[in-house]
């Protein structure tokens, strides 16, 4: 579902820029694939509210402390007024669509996107495994506390971000006043669209714009948006992230197939609203052996990779 409403929304809307021709979404069926999408994911998740909402029911009755999750949350929050916050099924609805469409496709994104630039720089793969040795000092797991050490794969990270923000063209705005931005009269109720593409390859931004150079951020350089409009789970998802990129390389070894090398990798983007890899990233993947000698190579998908562990 969050693949269809990814493509729905990166799709040219005629009526966003010409109103009276709206009329061809209908013709098109552009109308009929955004109608057909709302009402599977408006019941999904009618779906996933009442099956909490009768497990709260079950819990009251037998008093039983089960472990909850986000849903149980906001409908305590809905149950309870004295938050001082009003939750209707509508409002949960939303807020659950937030979460998880914001939470899961940038995360994913940015995955592949890491692994494909550490793929396509040997150099820098081997720097990210070196700062991991000497953090873990012979662990086999990686904990939270321990990535706040890895300076590092923090930059690696970052410098894809900006080569590679998951939304290219962020959520628009709308103006509600008029205002001047550099000599630009900009009227209120005007949409804008704030390119990140383009800013983060900005030459007067950034010394040789094109060129991976993670180093680049080793002096906690702020390269994102900040504020009130910024992204809520930032934090998080650069989290699960760096936890993430940091077990795959410490107990795995990572090379291309087929004897290619970092500049036959394809790093292509797929259009769309999101900016994902045109093409699966295919890598040959080894177990490593922290007692012995490594095992035997794996070639496979990358996303398949993450969803079989």
């Amino acid at each position: 579902m969050f693949v269809e409403i990814g493509n729905l929304l990166g799709t040219f809307n005629i009526a966003d820029f010409i109103p009276w021709l709206g009329w061809v979404n209908f013709v098109n069926g552009f109308d009929k694939r955004m109608e057909k999408f709302f009402l599977e994911i408006d019941v999904f998740l009618d779906i996933v509210i009442q099956q909490h909402r009768m497990g709260h029911k079950k819990k009251d009755n037998h008093n039983n402390d089960t472990h909850i999750d986000l849903v149980d949350i906001l409908l305590q929050i809905e149950k309870d007024k004295s938050f001082g916050i009003s939750l209707w099924n509508d409002n949960i609805k939303a807020i659950l669509l937030d979460m998880f469409g914001a939470g899961t496709d940038p995360t994913s994104i940015l995955l592949e996107w890491t692994m494909a630039e550490i793929l396509k720089h040997p150099e820098v793969m081997k720097e990210i495994q070196e700062e991991i040795k000497g953090v873990t000092r012979g662990k086999e797991n990686i904990a939270y506390v321990d990535i706040k050490q890895m300076h590092y794969l923090n930059a690696v990270i970052k410098e894809t971000l900006r080569l590679h923000p998951p939304l290219p063209l962020l959520i628009p705005r709308k103006l509600t006043e008029n205002v001047n931005i550099q000599g630009f009269d900009v009227l209120a109720n005007t949409i804008v669209i704030i390119n990140a593409w383009a800013i983060g390859r900005d030459p007067v931004s950034w010394d040789e714009p094109e060129k991976f150079k993670p180093e680049r951020f080793l002096n906690d350089v702020i390269p994102f948006g900040i504020g009130r409009r910024g992204c809520p789970g930032a934090q998080f998802a650069f989290g699960i992230v760096q936890l993430v990129i940091a077990n795959l390389l410490h107990k795995f070894d990572w090379s291309l197939p087929w004897g290619l090398s970092g500049e036959d990798l394809d790093m292509t983007e797929a259009t769309g609203l999101s900016s994902h890899l045109n093409s699966y990233l295919q890598v040959l993947v080894t177990l490593k052996n922290f007692n012995g000698p490594p095992t035997s190579s794996t070639k496979i998908d990358f996303f398949f990779f993450l969803r079989y562990l």
